[in-house]
């Protein structure tokens, strides 16, 4: 028993012990976490408040410690961060994207990214990532969507980094430096929405490389060498969608032969971006698109043609059985004025049913282009140069007989007349975009289009309508157009727009019977009238916001009772809420209080600006009361001398004296003092502002130049000195710069007898001076005169 006894008493201190370590180490644990969350507080201030944590552009080094579980997207790009390690996502399993894009990062822990199973986005691209590693990868069974180009690698590996990401969707790959691609790197791969693949430099495929995957609806390849472009091709006949071919030159006929190949390509659709084009490689080109089995689109972006459309070559038409779609913009082509009527081509364009030619400097379609264009459903034809009678020979008799959308917006169009008439025997068409031209004056009677439905004239410098409007509209753009009233009658008018305009009252309900939509956004509308209202009743939208509304309780009252629409929007503060089926902004709006500043906006701006204006007045005059300006400008000075060494070499000195005194006294200064002293012997070398100071110089840099220059200054102190600026400031760099309380660099003169209260309050330094040093006052007799003198040389020389 007594052992027994005693083995207790000895274990209870050590379990006292131990439940305090636990305690402690509990305490440093959350003091831990604390602390890194408190450091990714400073570091990102928004990953403590919401999910989504920006960190862009903070120039971190590393990756911010404290990362939570919560955060769900991590943008870190564009820092400078140089390495991920395993511990710092470690805590972030419900991350959803990480953006790593535009750092610096060159290694990756192997298991840096093991706890990011939920992860759907990873961009790593544009860092300086010499290799990759099937390993970062192992663990990201969620992944969607991996950017990896613009890295240093030259390879993707002996194996597939990418083996065990089922569900990937898109993949960006590549840089300057990748060069090889081989066989087994994309196994794993079944499936993706876009593959991109910069290659610019890729000189060496293995033939199968791509084959694994069995279908890619996107593949974007940018590419020099049409060779290894060929081989690719070869690998995806009957995988790829869309093909976009980026950055490569058919220019050589002879290399294109390798191309055929993409005759048995199932592609329907294909894209040249920044491709480079001549006169003799388009016809190869074209005879090859013919034979896809089943090409629907092609497109031309940012290309450049050499040539004008002299093809030496016949094109075999009607070859291709499913071409429906062609889309040229911003096709270069330097001597675009030459451009041949492309009549080898006429029996081409007859399958297509749409054709849209962007910002191309197209200033005419050749008329039987056009009569051959049987199927043409849809043309866009803007940002050229089409102009008038160009497009009267463009769209003449026969031409263009399937058209039903046009769009010739930003070309040079400038007679209503004209153009309406120009395309009044389009029979099919609906839909007529002529936006952004210049058409000013229009007249009251056009022709137009039988079937017209939709017409766009925003921003044609119109200043009023008119009846040459037609009237089978049922939707109508005139926005900025700068008109002050509306009041067609269109009797089958849907939708009117009427932005960016004039308008002080809305248009009449009586001529527009049907409208259900209207938009008056940024006129002048400051009230609706109780007729104006009528015409609401009946509407689903009306868009009025950005106007100058009065917000009188009045108003506010009559649109909550009145109005029976859907929705109104009249651009008042979203907290105007309530149960009235009137909106505001996507707001329900109702019992509104409105404030001083709602109520009577113009007059309380009015007040503020008359308040400012008041507020601005009283400082002009306090600071010219109180010399505020002086002391600004004396406050510039001073930094300026502040900048100067404090004392100049011996080497440097020039003078026995710069003297500062008033223009007033020059006479005493100039023909007595100079006078005395330059012909004393030996003669005193002295710095007069008129005569040695640098012509051109700024004055602040001459006073403080030629103080530094001497070895003494000598001030002339009278009644005129303290009442000139430019005195206080020789004055105040002297103090600045040689005088203090054991050295005699200052000497003082004395004129003429000087009233205490006479110096102003500004010149406290010239008060100090007088106090603690001893000044020479000059005398009227000239006995005492001599003295004075002897009495100043001395100061001089000592």
């Amino acid at each position: 028993m007594q052992y027994t006894s005693k083995m207790s008493i000895q274990t209870k201190p050590k379990s006292r012990t131990t439940h305090t370590w636990q305690v402690l180490a509990i305490y440093m644990v959350l003091a831990a976490n604390l602390s890194e969350q408190q450091a990714l507080k400073q570091a990102c201030p928004s990953c403590s408040a919401s999910q989504f944590c920006n960190c862009s552009s903070m120039g971190l080094d590393f990756i911010p410690l404290g990362l939570i579980a919560k955060i769900t997207v991590l943008n870190l790009s564009h820092n400078r961060i140089q390495r991920i390690q395993s511990q710092d996502l470690q805590q972030a399993v419900n991350l959803r994207a990480l953006l790593l894009q535009s750092n610096k990062i060159t290694s990756i822990d192997e298991d840096s990214f093991q706890s990011l199973a939920k992860l759907e986005l990873l961009d790593l691209s544009n860092n300086s990532l010499a290799h990759l590693s099937p390993l970062w990868f192992g663990h990201l069974f969620s992944l969607q969507h991996l950017h990896l180009q613009g890295n240093s690698y030259r390879d993707l590996g002996q194996s597939s980094p990418f083996s065990s990401l089922r569900n990937l969707s898109s993949l960006h790959l590549g840089n300057p430096q990748f060069s090889v691609i081989r066989q087994g790197n994309f196994e794993g791969i079944e499936f993706l929405q876009k593959l991109w693949i910069d290659g610019s430099n890729l000189s060496q495929y293995e033939q199968g490389s791509l084959k694994s995957i069995k279908a890619i609806n996107h593949m974007i390849i940018n590419i020099r060498s049409i060779n290894v472009f060929s081989e690719i091709v070869r690998d995806l006949l009957h995988s790829v969608a869309w093909l976009e071919v980026r950055r490569i030159a058919f220019s050589i006929t002879a290399e294109l032969q390798v191309l055929r190949v993409m005759s048995s390509s199932f592609a329907k659709k294909v894209s040249f971006r920044q491709t480079l084009l001549t006169d003799a490689t388009v016809p190869v080109i074209v005879s090859i698109l013919e034979d896809m089995p089943k090409l629907v689109e092609l497109e031309l972006l940012d290309c450049r043609l050499l040539g004008t459309g002299q093809w030496k070559m016949q094109i075999q038409a009607n070859q291709s059985q499913t071409l429906r779609v062609l889309t040229i913009k911003s096709l270069s082509i330097e001597e675009f004025y030459l451009f041949t009527d492309l009549e080898s081509v006429e029996d081409l364009l007859s399958p297509f049913t749409r054709v849209t030619v962007q910002n191309t400097k197209v200033f005419l379609v050749p008329c039987r282009i056009s009569q051959n264009l049987l199927s043409l459903e849809y043309l866009d034809l803007s940002a050229n140069l089409i102009g008038d009678q160009s497009l009267e020979h463009s769209a003449c008799q026969g031409g263009w007989p399937s058209l039903q959308t046009l769009n010739l917006s930003q070309n040079s169009l400038s007679d209503l007349e004209i153009t309406s008439k120009s395309l009044s025997h389009l029979g099919n068409l609906i839909v007529l975009d002529i936006s952004q031209n210049n058409f000013g004056e229009i007249p009251d009677v056009c022709e137009w289009p039988k079937h017209l439905k939709y017409l766009n004239l925003s921003s044609t410098q119109i200043p009023k309508v008119t009846t040459c409007i037609p009237p089978t509209l049922e939707i109508l753009d005139v926005s900025g157009n700068n008109l002050k009233e509306f009041g067609l009658q269109l009797s089958f008018l849907k939708e009117l727009y009427l932005t960016r305009n004039q308008l002080k009252t809305l248009p009449g309900a009586a001529p527009i019977p049907n409208l259900v939509a209207l938009s008056v956004r940024r006129n002048k509308l400051n009230s609706f009238s109780k007729e104006e209202f009528e015409s609401f009743r009946r509407m689903e939208l009306l868009d009025a916001s950005d106007n100058n509304f009065i917000c009188s309780c009045e108003f506010l009252s009559f649109i909550q009772h009145e109005a029976r629409l859907a929705q109104v929007l009249v651009g008042w503060p979203d907290k105007y809420v309530c149960d009235s089926p009137l909106a505001v902004r996507g707001a329900q709006v109702g019992a509104v209080h409105l404030s001083l500043m709602e109520c009577h906006r113009s007059l309380m701006v009015s007040l503020i600006c008359v308040l400012v204006f008041l507020v601005i007045l009283l400082l002009v005059a306090v600071g010219y009361k109180y010399h505020v300006v002086w002391y600004l400008r004396m406050t510039w000075a001073w930094l300026q001398a502040k900048r100067k060494p404090k004392r100049a070499p011996p080497k440097d000195i020039s003078y026995d004296a710069f003297v500062s005194y008033s223009e007033n006294d020059s006479d005493w200064v100039e023909n007595t003092m100079v006078q005395e002293l330059e012909q004393a012997c030996p003669p005193f070398r002295l710095c007069l502002h008129k005569r040695d100071f640098v012509p051109g110089k700024w004055i602040v840099d001459n006073i403080i130049d030629s103080i530094e220059k001497s070895r003494k200054t000598l001030f002339v102190l009278s009644e005129h000195f303290v009442q000139s600026e430019w005195c206080k400031y020789e004055l105040d760099f002297s103090h600045f710069r040689l005088f203090d309380e054991n050295n005699d660099a200052a000497i003082l003169v004395l004129l003429e007898p000087i009233q205490s209260n006479a110096i102003p309050k500004r010149f406290c330094k010239l008060r100090k001076i007088m106090n603690t040093k001893t000044y020479l006052e000059w005398p009227a007799g000239e006995e005492q005169q001599q003295v004075f003198w002897e009495n100043l040389k001395g100061a001089l020389k000592s």
